[in-house]
């Protein structure tokens, strides 16, 4: 069972980057048109130079994950952001009412 495990592991990565480079964006894809990238993904995906390649050079990577925010040159959590707190007081000032 455990000498399957790299071919496994190959075939997931394999199958991911493809899977991943066809739900991006065209204009989120860079260095070669998204067609060339999942033709270079599925022409060198045994030897992991294309998915690997896709994940290193071919996406723009998210300046912001979801629910971060960035101010002053660093990153603040959410329940440390004054806007999301503000967001969420109209709705415990309504509960405090009843």
């Amino acid at each position: 069972m455990l000498r399957y495990l790299p071919f496994l592991l190959v075939l997931a990565l394999w199958i991911y980057a493809f899977v991943d480079c066809l739900n991006t964006p065209e204009e989120d894809v860079r260095g070669m048109p998204k067609v060339a990238w999942v033709f270079v993904i599925l022409l060198f995906g045994e030897v992991l130079v294309g998915p690997i390649g896709w994940l290193i050079a071919g996406k723009k990577r998210r300046e912001t994950g979801p629910g971060a925010t960035q101010a002053e040159g660093r990153w603040i959590a959410p329940d440390d952001n004054p806007e999301f707190l503000k967001s969420l007081r109209p709705e415990s000032e309504e509960r405090d009412g009843e």
